[in-house]
């Protein structure tokens, strides 16, 4: 196994991991040397870069494109990245997008899914490929599953996510993601993981590490903001106010 990810696996119980999406290469120099633990290159892009209204609408080529640029930037942080919609719906369509996936410089690859994607997580994991999990909010559902809400907050949807855990752990992943789920149930199911969890609208301290959206960090996206999310700049602020700057020095030259 990648020793990066080795070293990420031991920290369980111990040192928070840090995850952030990144999905070209100066951003990704950029949150690499600042020493993020493990870097995303998320099918967010869709939203964020590409003006998709949400991930379903990404490719397998968008994704090669995007992982490679990534990859060329980080000498530290573990590359991670996503599997888009309907590149893993069968285990050999899965190990195979996780081979194209690995050829342009990923360490490990993420895909949506506990219970029902048990199959395709063991295809990629016995094949020496490292996985990231992702239960709860599922955004490649979210059509199908009643949108952007809560996970986790009935007594069956918290024993539903409790056996996705399970599930994802019997396949072999390194570690998982819980997206938008109720806090408590967060937290009982990292108590109960022996692998890392990496929260993300779960709750503050709920699980062994956090991964955020680069642009809902720095303030890139004013257009949306998750109501989870803590923004820690206004990039957007800087770069209007820098814009607008330089026009008025074109239009009024010294």
């Amino acid at each position: 196994m990648n020793s990066k990810i080795a070293a990420i696996i031991a920290r369980k119980g111990h040192t928070p991991v840090s995850e952030l999406t990144a999905y070209d290469y100066p951003t990704a120099r950029l949150v690499d040397e600042a020493g993020v633990d493990m870097i995303l290159v998320g099918d967010s892009l869709g939203m964020v870069m590409l003006g998709y209204p949400d991930t379903t609408h990404v490719t397998l080529a968008h994704m090669l494109h995007h992982v490679e640029a990534v990859a060329r930037a980080a000498q530290h942080a573990v590359v991670i990245a996503d599997m888009p919609i309907h590149t893993y719906d069968t285990p050999e369509q899965a190990l195979a997008t996780a081979h194209a996936l690995m050829a342009v410089g990923a360490d490990a690859v993420k895909l949506e899914g506990g219970a029902a994607m048990e199959a395709q997580i063991r295809a990629i994991t016995q094949a020496g490929i490292p996985v990231q999990g992702h239960i709860g909010l599922l955004p490649q559902k979210v059509r199908e599953d009643g949108g952007y809400r809560m996970r986790g907050k009935t007594d069956e949807e918290a024993a539903a996510l409790m056996r996705d855990m399970e599930a994802v752990v019997r396949a072999g992943a390194f570690s998982v993601v819980i997206e938008c789920t109720k806090h408590s149930v967060a937290k009982a199911i990292t108590e109960a993981c022996p692998i890392i969890t990496i929260g993300i609208g779960a709750g503050r301290g709920t699980c062994d590490g956090e991964v955020a959206v680069f642009h809902d960090l720095v303030g890139g996206y004013p257009w949306f903001t998750p109501s989870f999310a803590r923004p820690k700049a206004n990039i957007a602020g800087e770069i209007t106010r820098a814009v607008k700057e330089y026009i008025a020095e074109v239009r009024q030259p010294e």
